[in-house]
């Protein structure tokens, strides 16, 4: 069957390059939203705890649910369901999620400094902090988002200076209300490495852990290594004549006698319709006709077919990015650590 395969010494040598720029792997809080991009939670969670990452990203109290016992502190990102349990840390991104959740339960506040999509006003700092302090719940932290870190442009420069006044108003505000002290933390992968070091409490690392980052030229990029290999497993083969048409609508026609072989990969385990016809396979195998839901068409013999160990390869050949890739391919999909 088509699968996986996780390279451990990949993810571990950019999770060095990454503890080498924050200062300390402490710092590190690994995103594992969405099946940890694509790569299978409870693989990367194992694997993270092996290298000694004490911190998790998710998107789901459910996703937090399943690797409570491999961190000591889980962000859940986009949640309100109660659950139970002292490592869960709930994002409130607007002031009507206060309301939602229940006592008690640890809650971190995100701020809009500027890319206007979650999170709340910065002049609603001081209502929010009221809220949650008439809702007793526990405030530890608070947080923002970069838009623009992989791109050489002023927003990464003035996002930085919003979140800045947002940690000395909210320290303000956290003396005013005997909360405890907070953490505070705003870079992604991308502003990590534009900034070169972390000034804040943690960095939230995504695509960077899986080897994976796109940065503008004239900004310097990191030696990473992607984690990920997708294989497909021969189906059927067969000898076509020139001038005979493959798949469905038959919109590729041979132009010479060529042995074709069918794999067990489609657009329903993730390889997407959009890939054809520019992709190719990193052997340089072009797919032929159409992607089908459960089989693609190469022309090649091989028992075993190396389909992309490069997402970004691939995102390149789809007119799309790395994430969609990646999060694109489906959980029935084995995973293997090599």
């Amino acid at each position: 069957m088509a699968h996986i395969i996780l390279k451990r010494s990949s993810f571990f040598h950019n999770l060095d390059t990454i503890t080498a720029t924050c200062g300390s792997k402490e710092k590190i809080a690994l995103v594992l939203k969405d099946n940890a991009y694509g790569h299978g939670l409870m693989e990367i969670a194992t694997l993270a705890a092996q290298y000694g990452i004490s911190k998790a990203v998710v998107r789901s109290v459910a996703e937090a649910q399943t690797v409570a016992d491999y961190f000591d502190y889980i962000l859940i990102l986009a949640d309100t369901t109660p659950a139970t349990n002292a490592k869960f840390h709930y994002t409130l991104n607007c002031l009507e999620d206060i309301e939602a959740l229940k006592v008690p339960c640890n809650v971190e506040l995100k701020v809009d400094t500027g890319m206007h999509r979650n999170g709340i006003a910065p002049e609603d700092l001081a209502e929010a902090f009221e809220r949650i302090a008439m809702k007793k719940l526990r405030l530890t932290g608070v947080f923002s988002h970069h838009r623009s870190a992989d791109a050489l442009s002023s927003e990464w420069f003035w996002q930085r200076h919003n979140f800045e006044q947002i940690k000395s108003d909210a320290r303000a505000l956290q003396k005013r209300y005997a909360f405890e002290p907070l953490s505070f933390h705003l870079n992604n992968s991308a502003a990590l490495f534009r900034e070169g070091s972390c000034r804040d409490d943690m960095v939230r690392v995504g695509i960077a852990a899986y080897g994976i980052l796109t940065l503008e030229r004239s900004l310097t990029k990191p030696t990473l290594q992607p984690v990920l290999s997708l294989y497909a497993h021969q189906i059927a083969s067969r000898t076509l004549r020139a001038q005979e048409r493959i798949g469905y609508n038959g919109t590729y026609t041979t132009t010479t006698v060529q042995t074709v072989s069918t794999y067990d990969i489609g657009y329903a385990d993730g390889f997407m319709r959009s890939y054809a016809p520019r992709f190719r396979t990193p052997e340089g195998l072009h797919v032929l006709g159409r992607i089908s839901m459960d089989n693609s068409s190469f022309e090649s013999t091989q028992k075993e077919l190396l389909i992309f160990d490069d997402a970004q390869d691939v995102a390149m050949q789809g007119k799309t990015i790395a994430y969609e890739v990646l999060t694109a391919l489906k959980p029935h999909l084995k995973r293997h650590i090599v």
